[in-house]
């Protein structure tokens, strides 16, 4: 339950949902979203027809823009940022953050794909544009309510300071298709757990949740279509690797974030790691009607590695926060580095289930 106001100091006042004040970037690191760029040369070359049928027919469902008339803010809006206590203001603000820069950055992605392949490829062009205008209407709506805290991003200034990172199409197909897919199932359980939790309901924009995640689903099918028309991409030894490599970058950098700001899942009665635990296992069951391999996420080892990392994320967060300088905080972090390394390779080399025996009716 949230604790009432008066039991919290105010949070301070930093503008205004008429005027609100532009906030600065979060400092990039691993748990921080990321912009991505790729080779349009490639993407623009890649011949369709192994799955052309099935990419049609996702593009027909873009075309129909079921949440065209969804993101429309109304009177609920209106001083519910006032209601909230100084510590749950804080987290949420860095949750609308995370969310829309995630958001924003997926809009950058498609978009200039679409641009860039549109004379070559001109359905997937047209996919990538649908989607870039989807992913547009989340970032503005998250940006909006962030005003109703006073704060705002400068959404243009990320797009020319940001960091991108290069990745090439088939990883690019990895890491968004798991993006869309968690971020339904992240959407959708906070949704259902708010149904039957409605004094957990902080603010609105949770109601907009189940159209949204709709959102996330159809792009992470269009992804999974888009993987089976390069069967490449989810064949063969190689990408047997990959896919369990991108799973668990995945599962980790979400369950590291969501531990480190669990008093954000609080707020909403959550329990962060049980939530976490859940939205793992389907997002791992729901990979496997593409991917070759998935996790095991069931093993006993797979959790404790997860904490593992989780402690030493929070001994680099305090190196980080110590104020000694720079040399000593790296000798302090370099043990922690050097464990989250060996956790992570630890569960790479887990024993993977094969999709065919994991999801038989679905293969």
């Amino acid at each position: 339950m949230v604790p009432p106001a008066t039991q919290a100091p105010t949070a301070p006042r930093v503008g205004t949902p008429d005027a609100p004040a532009i906030k600065d970037p979060v400092k990039d690191t691993i748990l921080t979203p990321r912009f991505y760029t790729t080779d349009f040369d490639a993407m623009a070359a890649m011949d369709l027809r192994p799955n052309e049928v099935e990419l049609e027919a996702i593009c027909e469902e873009f075309r129909k823009d079921y949440n065209r008339h969804h993101f429309v803010r109304d009177g609920q809006f209106e001083g519910a940022a006032d209601k909230l206590d100084h510590e749950t203001r804080r987290v949420f603000v860095e949750f609308l953050e995370q969310s829309c820069t995630s958001e924003f950055s997926g809009f950058l992605l498609y978009k200039e794909l679409s641009r860039r392949i549109k004379e070559r490829n001109p359905l997937l062009a047209e996919c990538f544009a649908h989607m870039a205008r989807d992913e547009a209407r989340h970032a503005g709506f998250l940006n909006k309510a962030m005003a109703d805290f006073g704060l705002q991003l400068d959404l243009g200034f990320l797009t020319a300071t940001k960091a991108y990172t290069h990745f090439q199409p088939k990883f690019i197909f990895y890491a968004t298709y798991l993006s869309e897919k968690i971020g339904y199932w992240r959407y959708i359980a906070i949704y259902r757990h708010l149904e039957q939790h409605p004094e957990s309901k902080i603010f609105p924009i949770f109601n907009f949740f189940e159209n949204w995640c709709q959102d996330e689903n159809r792009h992470g099918d269009f992804f999974d279509a888009l993987m089976k028309a390069q069967p490449d991409t989810v064949r063969g030894f190689t990408a047997r690797l990959w896919c369990r490599f991108f799973l668990l970058a995945v599962f980790a950098t979400m369950y590291v974030r969501d531990v480190a700001r669990k008093e954000f899942y609080e707020a909403l009665g959550l329990d962060a790691r049980t939530y976490d635990k859940y939205v793992i296992a389907k997002t791992n069951e729901t990979s496997a009607r593409v991917f070759p391999v998935v996790l095991n996420v069931e093993h006993p080892e797979f959790y404790e590695r997860l904490e593992k990392l989780v402690q030493n994320n929070a001994a680099l967060d305090r190196a980080d926060r110590s104020g000694a300088p720079a040399p000593v905080r790296a000798l302090r972090k370099l043990p922690h580095w050097i464990g989250n390394g060996v956790q992570m390779a630890r569960l790479f080399l887990m024993a993977p289930i094969r999709s065919e025996r994991f999801q038989p009716a679905v293969r």
